[in-house]
């Protein structure tokens, strides 16, 4: 028996099929995202936009399926005829405006050249207004909605963004019948769900990024969104009651997309999950194992028993009961930007390309700790966790004439190791077990010098998972438990995951200069993020924003 994992990421998808006996890999392809720069559609004029254009997700999926199934192909034992289940994750938050046939807006002539009409990708931070004012007014009349959010609401999720929305683009929203999460939406159209209210939401996506939770009722209640905008409360009736967890099918592969993709129509269709969650059940998530998916940004998961009370930890992106593995809460936690900085450096500021980012390394690998003398902050997108500030802003001190282009490439990865530093101290504090680490994602497995910085800085052993594909592994794997080839989520992630063998430990001396390091990093976070009231520098990053804004406008 076999599944299919279908991973949707910032720049493109990958389609993964998976034996569920062992995990095995029998064929994967990754599509690029024909739209915009790497898939992303931008706006010259305001670098907090990033949208996607839905058209992209449907052509690489019916491309990366079929290139998949065509390798797999080759493996003798395989047979379409044989694969049971498909599991789906994507991006989030990154809602998509939809009409009342559950057809994104942005495929209607009518919007297609409207970016307001398309999906707003998770990296898109234009609505930081309304994020705050969200966080204001939760804080006034319903502390509990942002409780479990580390108290703060972000500019990256669900319902800031489509406020945003309503306040710049009106007819957009007018025009919107619903809004459907990416990670939700696949799902429906293999489906062939045809109507926004009947499609299956997971409670992924809903509790980490639109304030959902079954203990108030769902979503926010009406009276809430109305102190936002009454247009808000109205919407609400046409979202969905109730969302769920990976127990739960989010349909059956419907005829259309069962010839499309050369696959058996109903076998079922796993809920989706974002990306890094169902990256984490890849890498064998479990309580005490931490998950870091490093990517374009970093994400860090956690687990524990819903049988216990998790207290709620400030800063941290969300505390959701289903989330990631049934049974258990899940626990989330990033960096906004961490591949992205490495490619902002190399790519955009040196000009270079995948030969620069493997020159800076090895040169960088000759660098001893404080060797060069700089300090960074990892701030170059925002700070997701656990100052929730996305008007933050990259910063680098100790330059000099003599500082070399590997000095700051080592600095930036110093930088996002000090980020996971401080994201590890603040959920140890507050109880939430971190007995190992495991990594996943292209960097992680591929950048043995970054690994090498983290486990030093962090003082963690760092393991690397055995799959470069963790999350579409994951959703293979929520396929193989929906289908009934493994009988619960432990079990497949016995059957299905690894780590390599390679591990990375801390080096003693490496970890008392990055102690002293860090410290300075604190300073400097605290001091830059209106931690430290004695030395607030916060309003610095904010007020060249705004004069950066105004020179633009």
């Amino acid at each position: 028996m076999f599944t299919l994992g279908i991973d949707y990421g910032t720049n493109s998808v990958r389609a993964l099929v998976v034996r569920c006996a062992d995990g095995a890999e029998l064929g994967s392809c990754v599509v690029n995202y024909p739209s915009g720069q790497q898939g992303v559609l931008l706006d010259p004029k305001d670098h907090h936009l990033a949208r996607q254009n839905p058209g992209d997700y449907l052509f690489g999926l019916e491309k990366s399926v079929r290139g998949a199934l065509a390798v797999a192909q080759k493996t003798w034992g395989f047979d379409a005829a044989n694969l049971i289940g498909i599991g789906v994750d994507a991006t989030g938050s990154s809602p998509i405006p939809v009409d009342a046939r559950n057809r994104p807006l942005a495929l209607d002539p009518k919007w297609n050249n409207n970016l307001d009409a398309k999906c707003w990708l998770w990296k898109d931070h234009t609505s930081h207004r309304e994020a705050a004012k969200i966080t204001a007014l939760a804080a006034k009349h319903r502390p509990h909605f942002i409780a479990k959010c580390g108290n703060t609401y972000s500019s990256e999720w669900f319902w800031s963004k489509i406020w945003r929305c309503r306040n710049v683009a009106p007819k957009v929203f007018a025009a919107a019948s619903s809004w459907v999460e990416l990670a939700d939406w696949i799902p429906s159209v293999l489906a062939g769900i045809d109507d926004p209210k009947q499609v299956v939401r997971g409670v992924c996506c809903a509790g980490h990024k639109a304030l959902y939770a079954d203990d108030w009722g769902g979503l926010p209640d009406k009276e809430f969104l109305t102190l936002l905008d009454p247009q808000l409360a109205a919407l609400r009736d046409r979202l969905y009651e109730k969302a769920h967890d990976a127990n739960t099918a989010a349909g059956a592969l419907g005829a259309e997309w069962a010839k499309k993709l050369g696959l058996t129509a109903g076998i079922p269709i796993a809920i989706g999950e974002m990306d890094v969650h169902y990256g984490a059940i890849g890498c064998g998530v479990a309580e005490g194992v931490l998950v870091k998916i490093i990517g374009t940004s970093t994400c860090d998961c956690g687990v524990v028993s819903a049988t216990k009370t998790v207290r709620d930890i400030p800063g941290i992106c969300g505390i959701v009961k289903g989330a990631i593995l049934p049974g258990f809460y899940g626990i989330e936690a990033g960096q906004s930007a961490v591949g992205d900085i490495f490619k902002w450096w190399a790519e955009v500021v040196c000009r270079g390309d995948g030969a620069l980012h493997a020159k800076l390394t090895a040169e960088a690998a000759q660098q001893k700790p404080g060797q060069s003398g700089l300090l960074a902050l990892d701030w170059n997108n925002g700070n997701r966790t656990i100052l929730v500030d996305q008007l933050l802003t990259g910063l680098l001190l100790g330059q000099t004439l003599y500082t070399t282009q590997s000095e700051i490439y080592r600095a930036l990865i110093e930088a996002t190791a000090f980020g996971a530093r401080a994201i590890l101290e603040r959920i140890k504090e507050y109880g939430v077990p971190v007995d190992r680490i495991v990594c996943a994602g292209g960097i992680a497995e591929k950048n043995p010098l970054l690994m090498q910085i983290h486990a030093d800085i962090t003082g963690c052993t760092m393991q690397v998972s055995g799959s470069s594909q963790a999350c579409a592994l994951g959703s293979a794997i929520a396929a193989a438990v929906l289908a009934g080839a493994h009988k619960d989520f432990p079990t497949a992630q016995k059957k299905m995951t690894s780590v390599q063998a390679k591990s990375y430990r801390p080096i003693a001396a490496n970890r008392k200069v990055y102690d002293q390091l860090y410290a300075l990093y604190r300073t400097t976070h605290d001091a830059f993020g209106g931690v430290n009231k004695s030395s607030d520098l916060s309003r610095v990053m904010k007020d060249l924003l705004a004069l950066k804004s105004a020179a633009h406008a």
